[in-house]
């Protein structure tokens, strides 16, 4: 078991067949245990709630008999969608993360009992796919009548697989187990036989093939699993769609299908198959040197940071087809920001990072992470958002929320891709190339790394993201000599995006101190990162003081929703205002220019949060001069946790005309 900890990683191999990789490597999340005030305890709700919560509306929902029922070859598909099935996938994955930093025997047999379920599933020559296994003359109608048939759009075979082979590869690394890989491997064996030069061709509709394959060769070693991945990646832009149609349906945008990989530019078309799709061919670009590939995912990647994010870090603003709009298109109303995009975000920037080593990757994800991210999973584990609004005014205006947070929803990927995600965030933490090792996030906990040979244990101790004290205990088992890069975050160096995009007002950069071993240290900066190159001994101590100020954001001028108007942010934090904590109505609050906010920490309200206050105008109806009163804003993330009503993330500097 022991060996599998060590290389349980999203990107490390465990092959000698590789010899191209990605140049930056992360820490697995086995050798970093948290013990931080913010994560720990969302980690084990995920684990203790979310988890099997998820597991029981598997069941409950029908997602599990439909299994069943395949494995009887009788009945009828008695879910939504053809890629329910991923729910039950996504689950295992997440259990099985969390199973490896925290074992559990009957978590352990339960997962097992499905995986039984599953492999009887399975047909003979390694389908997988309930929607069609059950009654083969009557599939899901969006799955066509023949196998492959409307994979390039609606069927989501390949995609139902990509999740398969992304769960197994946790299930085995966790546990040692090859029950769940086994069946795996049967299922990428047939889309070898079936897929590639001088079989069948398609571009899959929904995206994620492509990573599960490359997981499966990290174990495996075997190459025709990356070439599929590549070839999957390849066929993009030669399907015959009408190219002169502005539909993205009917051009083949949608499916990020128009225009082969190499020649695309822009952040485009549905945005969880966007992110999984440049999550891939960054994979396969690290593994096969594919330098087209990297120059294609940095265009997209500025592309998409300088024109098509929202401020809390949100992506895909048009609710039909859940898509990234034009350039700019960012409107609040109607934002729609799905959950399981921004989880996806969050694994293309590491991907960026371990290609690049840039702090701009890590300081987009942890955007995305505290903001837009876990606004998805209500304080509870068990309630959730789809879509992820920025702004909701006299009642509902937005239409995916009236339900207000959802226990799960008929298209219920959201709710497990959180589950999948949450039980790994440790990875993402710590990174190493060579005698380089980089910290990414402020995260309180311990790490046990190894550097040229000698092992190296980390502690970082604060109170993030409340508190920019953050400090550092590096003990190596004998002295070593390597650098440190400690990320220093763009919001603290007066850097809101690393873009155009958005902005502070108070654009003037502050001095970011240093401290080792109680002394001031000069430091030098690259990449975004504070380098301290030296020989480290048992009981170094670095401590870092990140300038906390609330600050001002402000838009670019062709974001048309933003003009005149400003967002809160302090540490990694956006604030919205909410109806409880308000007197007034939120659609009447206007922040005066020489505003100034007093961040006062709540342990009681939201499960402990700091919170802004500052005394603003609500403008008057009907003639009414506007009146003084004080704003309260709360972390963007934890809204809706107390019922519905009113909430907005932009605020107007000047009054509206009446």
């Amino acid at each position: 078991m022991k060996r599998i900890l060590i290389v349980l990683s999203f990107y490390c191999g465990v092959t000698s067949a590789q010899n191209k990789d990605y140049p930056i490597k992360p820490v697995s999340f086995t050798n970093v245990k948290l013990n931080d005030h913010f994560w720990s305890p969302r980690i084990e709700t995920n684990r203790t709630v979310t988890i099997p919560a998820s597991f029981a509306r598997c069941e409950n929902t029908g997602r599990v008999k439909n299994f069943e029922m395949a494995a009887a070859r009788s009945g009828k598909f008695c879910t939504k969608f053809p890629f329910d099935d991923t729910d039950i996938y996504k689950t295992i994955e997440g259990a099985s993360y969390s199973m490896a930093v925290h074992p559990d025997a009957r978590l352990d047999a339960y997962v097992d009992s499905l995986i039984t379920i599953v492999g009887k599933a399975q047909e003979p020559d390694g389908y997988l796919y309930t929607a069609r296994t059950i009654d083969p003359l009557h599939p899901h109608p969006w799955s066509g009548p023949e196998r492959w048939v409307k994979e390039n759009e609606l069927s989501h075979e390949l995609y139902n697989s990509g999740h398969m082979f992304e769960a197994a590869s946790a299930h085995y690394l966790a546990t040692n187990k090859r029950n769940f890989l086994d069946i795996a491997l049967h299922n990428a064996d047939l889309l070898v036989k079936t897929f590639g030069p001088g079989k069948r061709h398609v571009a899959p509709g929904h995206e994620i093939v492509e990573m599960g394959l490359v997981r499966l060769y990290r174990i495996t070693g075997k190459k025709d699993y990356l070439d599929l991945a590549k070839f999957f990646i390849d066929e993009r832009g030669h399907r015959a769609y009408d190219k002169t149609s502005t539909d993205e349906w009917k051009n083949g945008m949608y499916w990020q299908d128009n225009l082969p990989v190499i020649d695309q530019n822009d952040a485009e078309g549905h945005a969880v198959r966007a992110m999984y799709l440049y999550s891939g061919m960054a994979d396969v670009a690290a593994l096969t040197g594919d330098k087209e590939y990297i120059t294609a995912i940095d265009k997209i990647w500025n592309n998409m940071v300088s024109k098509k994010i929202y401020v809390q870090g949100g992506i895909g603003a048009v609710p039909g087809g859940e898509r990234f709009g034009a350039d700019y298109e960012l409107p609040n109303a109607t934002a729609y920001n799905e959950t399981c995009a921004a989880i996806g975000d969050v694994y293309w920037n590491q991907r960026m990072f371990l290609l690049h080593g840039e702090a701009k990757y890590i300081d987009v994800l942890e955007k995305v992470l505290y903001n837009g991210l876990i606004s998805g999973v209500g304080l509870d584990g068990q309630s959730f958002f789809y879509t992820n609004a920025m702004q909701v005014t006299n009642g509902f205006t937005h239409p995916a929320l009236e339900a207000g947070r959802s226990g799960w929803f008929e298209c219920s990927c959201c709710p497990t891709n959180m589950a999948r995600f949450l039980p790994s965030l440790s990875g993402y933490i710590y990174a190493q190339k060579d005698k380089d090792v980089f910290v990414n996030l402020f995260i309180a906990g311990t790490a046990a790394l190894e550097v040229e040979g000698k092992k190296v244990t980390f502690v970082q101790r604060n109170n993030y993201p409340w508190d920019g004290t953050l400090a550092f205990d590096v003990s190596p088992e004998a002295p070593a000599t390597f650098a440190l890069r400690v990320r220093l975050p763009g919001w603290a160096r007066a850097e809101a995006i690393p873009s155009g995009l958005y902005s502070f007002q108070n654009k003037a950069a502050t001095h970011i101190g240093i401290k080792l071993n109680g002394r001031p240290l000069n430091y030098t900066i690259e990449n975004g990162y504070a380098i301290i190159n030296r020989q480290w001994k048992k009981g170094d101590n670095i401590q870092m003081d990140l300038p906390m100020q609330v600050k001002k954001v402000v838009a670019n001028e062709a974001l048309a929703d933003d003009h005149g108007k400003i967002a809160l942010q302090r540490g990694p934090i956006m604030y919205c205002a909410e109806w409880p904590d308000n007197k007034v109505s939120i659609s009447t609050i206007v922040i005066p220019a020489n505003t100034t906010f007093k961040p006062v920490a709540e342990v009681g309200l939201l499960n402990g949060v700091t919170v802004l206050k500052g005394e603003v105008l609500s403008e008057g109806v009907n003639g009414a001069a506007a009146k003084k009163v004080e704003l309260t804003a709360i972390p963007y993330y934890s809204w809706a946790n107390r019922g519905k009503g009113e909430m907005t993330v932009w605020f107007p500097e000047t009054r509206t005309s009446k």
